[in-house]
């Protein structure tokens, strides 16, 4: 059975005229009565009934014309879906995400991507920095955002959707606290908290960076791997840190943030969409798309 002999069965049962039918097919009226009792043979039951006024379904015909009219809907359905998914306009997007993308990037992007693209469905999972990428390259994800730059070498592509930089955080009753900016030299003097040089190399890097670059070493007593985490190190003063400027906007009680000074340059960073740079998905383009339209930021696609 074929979509053509529905087709052809369903215009039939509609005119009740097999002359009309042939006409509306744009077909001779012989070979659709071949059709329609080649049908019929094939189901094992008569599905027109033909006498002398015309012709008229049989009660199998009224079965059959009901099921062949939602299968060729369905089948309507699948071009349908398989047109748009060519257009990107439905899809699946498995999207990780660092914590860092929760202060801003993810709560502004998300709604403007459902809003343009309702068709695409998003599933998302929190990761690491490191996690986020090795995902990313072996196809467990289809995108990512992630703290940028990273030292992670890889042939992914890189969006970059908000721009960041340092600030310090200290404990509100620390003595760096009265102070309205911290140079590096007094943060190096108290005890540290650095990032995992494991799951998190690229804050890790940055942070070793500009302590090298202004002749400095801090005093590491901590690591994390998540800023978050860094930040409740913090507030429970076990040290003092560098972390994102951005984490500002969700500050919890008991921590300050400080601009700093000395800062060597070259010490932007930011929150960048990943993909691959090969067979990208149409849906994933879709969003980089509405990213960089959101964000208008600076283009950041080449490798690391």
């Amino acid at each position: 059975m074929e979509l053509r002999q529905l087709r052809q069965f369903v215009m039939v049962a509609e005119h009740l005229n097999f002359r009309r039918a042939a006409e509306a097919l744009h077909m001779a009226q012989p070979p659709l009565s071949v059709a329609i009792r080649n049908l019929e043979s094939e189901l094992g039951a008569p599905l027109i009934a033909r006498h002398g006024r015309g012709i008229e379904l049989t009660e199998a015909g009224h079965a059959a014309y009901a099921a062949a009219k939602n299968c060729l809907f369905s089948a309507q359905e699948v071009f349908a879906a398989v047109s748009t998914v060519g257009t990107g306009e439905y899809g699946h997007i498995r999207l990780a995400f660092v914590g860092s993308a929760t202060y801003s990037v993810l709560p502004a992007l998300l709604p403007a991507f459902r809003q343009r693209f309702p068709g695409i469905q998003l599933t998302l999972s929190e990761a690491t920095n490191l996690q986020a990428l090795k995902q990313l390259e072996v196809r467990e994800i289809d995108a990512a955002l992630v703290r940028y730059p990273t030292t992670h070498i890889s042939a992914l592509a890189y969006e970059l959707l908000e721009e960041d930089s340092f600030v310090a955080a200290i404990p509100a009753e620390h003595p760096l606290a009265r102070r309205r900016r911290v140079p590096l030299t007094l943060l190096a003097q108290y005890p540290f908290i650095d990032y995992s040089a494991n799951q998190v190399l690229g804050l890790h890097d940055l942070v070793s960076m500009m302590f090298q670059k202004a002749g400095l070493r801090p005093a590491v007593v901590q690591k994390a791997t998540q800023v978050q985490t860094v930040i409740s190190l913090v507030q429970s003063r076990m040290g003092v840190a560098l972390v994102p400027s951005i984490v500002r906007k969700q500050a919890p009680k008991h921590v300050v943030f400080r601009e700093t000074e000395s800062m060597p340059e070259g010490h932007l960073m930011g929150v960048a969409l990943a993909y691959s740079s090969e067979s990208t998905p149409i849906a994933v383009l879709r969003l980089r798309d509405v990213a960089a339209t959101k964000y208008a930021r600076v283009d950041a696609r080449a490798s690391t």
